[in-house]
């Protein structure tokens, strides 16, 4: 159940554009929190944030004035045009998480059949958080030259693009095409 006092995120899912693209529809489940009709929200992630109202929440194939962690919804936002959102972003009350590109992060490397090779410093992986695809650097910290499968290690990840990103968040990653592992964010590093 939700967690008390913690803000609204919702992970961008899908969107649809209505009206010659002066209205957007963005879908998720709503990941913690909650979210009023005519309450602003920023969408949070790939390059910077932007304030912008709700204006409709469609739940349930009806229309509702709020919305709590669980809930699947289509949010009607005014406030932003067409290509200044898109899947992998989140939905965010503002000032409560930021884009970042840096942090350092525990993974772990699932068996062998899962694995297409270990993991060094220097290889490219794909990270998922929530909705966001993002590929990324690893350096392995500590005394590591090499993570093998069923192994955990600390890292530093640096991804091309910055993500809605918290402390304490989980995430998995793929390894050559191949689900790899999964791992949580300990410390953010810009």
């Amino acid at each position: 159940m939700e967690a008390p006092g913690k803000p609204f995120l919702m992970h961008i899912g899908d969107i649809f554009w209505q009206n010659q693209g002066r209205v957007v529809i963005l879908t998720g489940l709503i990941e913690r929190g909650r979210v009023r009709k005519g309450d602003a929200v920023e969408i949070v992630g790939f390059g910077g944030t932007a304030l912008v109202g709700v204006e409709q929440i469609e739940a349930f194939h009806g229309y509702v004035d709020k919305a709590s962690a669980g809930m699947s919804v289509g949010l009607l936002i005014r406030g932003t045009a067409v290509g200044e959102v898109e899947r992998g972003q989140v939905l965010a009350a503002p000032g409560s998480i930021s884009g970042h590109t840096r942090f350092a992060a525990d993974i772990t490397l699932w068996s062998e059949e899962h694995v297409a090779a270990e993991v060094r410093t220097g290889e490219r992986l794909r990270f998922h958080f929530g909705t966001a695809a993002v590929a990324g650097d690893v350096t392995l910290t500590g005394r590591l030259d090499v993570l093998h499968p069923l192994h955990r290690g600390d890292v530093t990840i640096t991804l091309e693009r910055p993500v809605a990103l918290e402390e304490g968040q989980s995430f998995a990653f793929r390894h050559r095409g191949r689900a790899a592992g999964s791992g949580h964010v300990m410390r953010l590093l810009d």
